[in-house]
């Protein structure tokens, strides 16, 4: 566990509930708490924008046909990291986020743990 990850309050924006399932136990195994997982764009913008007190987010760029990115525009606002969760890898991203942390689905423990201990230090 990389304990710099401890204690870290990470949202997870995520519409498939296996996927959500598992990164919630991934996230309690790092010794994070998890926001969410929230399952709609609009009630993630309404946390971030509502001050949730946040230091991260996991975000499946598709969720239930909708795309990510006013999250991840919001979590920019607020300076906060967050990571991008595709099928696609960061091909599969606008040019305005490419570059962006990008996990390719199906994903790992560590690669996830890499990832956002990645998006953190960089925050």
């Amino acid at each position: 566990m990389i304990e710099a990850l401890k204690g870290r309050r990470i949202l997870v924006v995520e519409d498939e509930s296996l996927v959500a399932m598992l990164l919630e136990t991934i996230l309690e195994d790092m010794g994070c708490e998890t926001v969410g997982p929230v399952s709609n764009v609009a009630e993630a913008v309404g946390l971030v924008d509502g001050g949730e007190p946040l230091h991260g987010a996991l975000l499946d760029v598709n969720v239930a046909g909708v795309e990510v990115f006013p999250v991840a525009a919001a979590l920019e606002a607020r300076g906060l990291p967050f990571v991008f969760s595709t099928g696609y890898g960061e091909g599969g991203l606008p040019d305005e986020w490419k570059g962006r942390i990008t996990l390719q689905k199906p994903f790992t423990e560590a690669a996830v743990e890499e990832a956002l201990a990645r998006a953190l230090s960089q925050a």
